[in-house]
């Protein structure tokens, strides 16, 4: 596939997941986490614009200079910004204006291509397509959040693919590694984020990490047995968190009439027992594996496993800092901040989603929220 092909790809796909939407979803910023779809849309074609289209297309016009102000996220080298907060008082750019927006981009990014490119200009071009494949799945658990705390918990779509009958009757097996130094961080020439960089080699010592995720009905007996009453599995933090917020059962779950409903993109159903655990926070899965006599995996641990593993389903937490490798570097300018500056009270997740795009997970990609956060595709897995 031509870069120019996964271009239009990328691009066509962000549209299709807002498809479902009513004008009315666009604009819902309901916390300071989740942003508005509509913003959503805007910041994707903004990076575009701003770092591929300004410097390298001869006569390119901007389609709105508010636009920076309005659709770029954190980038303090680029200027100043609506404030986080604040992404869903904008009632204007309306939902078509956006939808021009991404049209002139996209109708400029062409122009380029017809371009002899320069490897920079590639590279550019590709770290922007992986950002907007993050965007993606931010938009995916963002529109979940916006409607599954809607009180009327409307379904995202009747046409969601319902998820295939898990077997019942497996057992979730434990592999052993044994002590030894292990090679972590991406290698080779394909895409990786800066956060993946340099390789490097670490020691581990000996440790069982379970093959699956803990699934629903293994976190209810965690909860039916007093597991978020009891202090003794739990970070100060954590407890602390769960009382100031009263917190007593994953996100999206309900005990209404004595039975526990989930919120899923179908709407509101019954939480399915068999499936994989998911809208954790650290807190949560922490608490967890300490009541199961166990722990979280490191994510050294996690990446040297993975090949052994059943993963894909969730993001899962590490029992790691989000920390730079030895040899990080921040790129020049702008791009530099892209991951560097987050590297701070943040806990590592591996692996991905369910709506994670296509071809955007791979073993050394590293996720990185606050401890306290659970709106994203979350879940358990044990090691000791």
């Amino acid at each position: 596939m031509t870069l120019s092909e996964k271009y239009k790809q990328v691009r066509e796909r962000s549209e299709q997941i807002c498809k479902p939407l009513k004008t009315e979803d666009y604009v819902v910023q309901p916390i300071v986490d989740v942003s508005p779809p509509k913003w959503h849309l805007g910041h994707t074609t903004w990076f575009f614009e701003t770092f591929v289209l300004k410097p390298n297309l001869e006569g390119y016009r901007d389609f709105d200079p508010n636009y920076n102000f309005v659709f770029n996220s954190y980038y303090e080298t680029i200027g100043a910004r609506v404030i986080r907060t604040d992404r869903g008082n904008l009632s204007r750019p309306t939902v078509e204006d956006v939808h021009k927006y991404r049209a002139h981009v996209d109708n400029a990014m062409h122009a380029l291509f017809e371009k002899k490119l320069s490897r920079a200009i590639k590279e550019i071009i590709t770290l922007g397509l992986n950002h907007e494949e993050q965007h993606q799945e931010l938009l995916s658990t963002d529109i979940k959040y916006i409607l599954g705390h809607n009180p009327l918990f409307p379904a995202y779509s009747d046409k969601v693919p319902k998820r295939k009958a898990a077997n019942t009757g497996f057992i979730n097996e434990f592999i052993t590694l044994s002590d030894g130094i292990y090679e972590i961080g991406h290698e080779g020439d394909d895409f990786c984020f800066d956060n993946e960089l340099t390789r490097h080699r670490v020691y581990l010592q000996p440790f069982r990490i379970a093959r699956q995720l803990v699934t629903n009905e293994e976190y209810l007996e965690f909860m039916n047995d007093g597991g978020y009453r009891e202090h003794k599995f739990w970070h100060a933090e954590g407890l602390d968190w769960t009382k100031n917020n009263h917190i007593t059962a994953p996100l999206y779950w309900h005990n209404i009439d004595g039975a526990w409903q989930n919120y899923t993109l179908l709407g509101l159903k019954p939480v399915d027992m068999s499936a994989a655990l998911c809208h954790i926070s650290f807190y949560e899965a922490a608490a967890y594996a300490a009541w199961k006599g166990m722990r979280l995996a490191t994510e050294f641990e996690w990446e040297a496993a993975a090949l052994k593993l059943d993963w894909g389903k969730r993001w899962e937490w590490t029992d790691s800092a989000y920390l730079p490798y030895p040899g990080f570097k921040k790129a020049e300018g702008a791009i530099g901040e892209y991951n560097g500056k987050f590297m701070v009270n943040q806990m590592v997740l591996r692996g991905a989603s369910e709506v994670t795009p296509p071809g955007h997970s791979r073993i050394t990609y590293r996720n990185f929220f606050h401890p306290y956060l659970r709106w994203q595709y979350t879940g358990i897995r044990l090691a000791q």
